[in-house]
């Protein structure tokens, strides 16, 4: 949830569940699990937190007991959140989820004091420069590894391909780009901004690739990402359009059949302090 008050339903986020697990970088958790505390509780903070896939992912893969702060502006999101909690920790210990109100762009200093971990995903593109600044800066506080998963990078490949991809994929990567109330919206940049940010404050930062690969199994998944990539095109660029009607229901019949592969770059970060 950006500045601009950004809003996604329930019915996407737990359409791209298994997908988003199956593309985040692995390696990254091997790395955490290394950074945390050997013993004792860990306090997780997930920012953005949606309907708590990353917690229903992430904690069965950490070990000892668990408990996660979920945050996010959008109540009905967190009630699904706390009816849909993650599992037990990777050696059978207790996760607990408490669930918190709040717009993750304006936390108070103290919010995140005491983490052992900060996470969270498909965040980094929907935030302005100064808005990743501030989670920077409130990162770098709390002393703690964070995990940020999922951020579009501005690589998109249709297999097969039709030569209207490139045109649409452009118009989509500037709509991400565009200008808010609250500022211009990083988009494909927010993967080298947030290296950048965390990097001024002194912190390691590792990069790992995290695409989305859709093919047959994924048709409905594809379908729907696939209307709502031509649709913020055609918003950006109105002259679209008119080429896009027949583009858009070629495309859709090609994904819903299972005759679409699906390419949709994200990259994964992890911040050791």
């Amino acid at each position: 949830m950006t500045g601009e008050g950004i809003r996604v339903s329930s019915e996407w986020l737990d359409l791209r569940e298994p997908a988003d697990a199956a593309a985040r970088a692995p390696d990254l958790v091997e790395h955490l699990r290394r950074q945390l505390p050997a013993t004792g509780r860990r306090l997780i903070h997930d920012l953005g937190c949606g309907t708590g896939a990353m917690g229903r992912w992430l904690a069965p893969l950490l070990p000892g007991p668990q408990h996660w702060v979920v945050h996010d502006r959008d109540a009905d999101l967190l009630r699904a959140a706390a009816a849909h909690p993650p599992a037990a920790a990777a050696d059978g210990a207790t996760v607990g989820v408490e669930t918190q109100l709040s717009d993750i762009t304006r936390l108070p200093p103290d919010e995140l004091g005491g983490a052992s971990l900060i996470a969270a995903s498909a965040l980094l593109d929907l935030m302005t420069r100064d808005q990743l600044a501030g989670l920077a800066d409130a990162c770098a506080r709390a002393g703690c590894p964070v995990l940020l998963t999922l951020s579009v990078v501005g690589r998109v490949d249709l297999a097969p391909a039709h030569p209207l991809d490139r045109r649409v994929a452009a118009a989509f990567d500037a709509h991400q780009r565009r200008l808010t109330v609250g500022g211009r919206l990083l988009g494909p940049d927010a993967v080298p901004a947030a290296v950048e940010e965390f990097r001024r404050l002194g912190a390691e930062v590792l990069v790992r690739p995290s695409p989305w690969r859709l093919g047959a199994g994924q048709a409905g998944l594809a379908a729907e990402w696939l209307a709502g990539w031509i649709g913020a095109a055609c918003e950006q660029q109105a002259e679209l359009a008119a080429e896009a009607d027949a583009y858009a229901r070629r495309r859709l019949a090609q994904a819903r059949a299972g005759q679409l592969a699906v390419t949709v770059g994200h990259a994964d970060l992890l911040v050791m302090p």
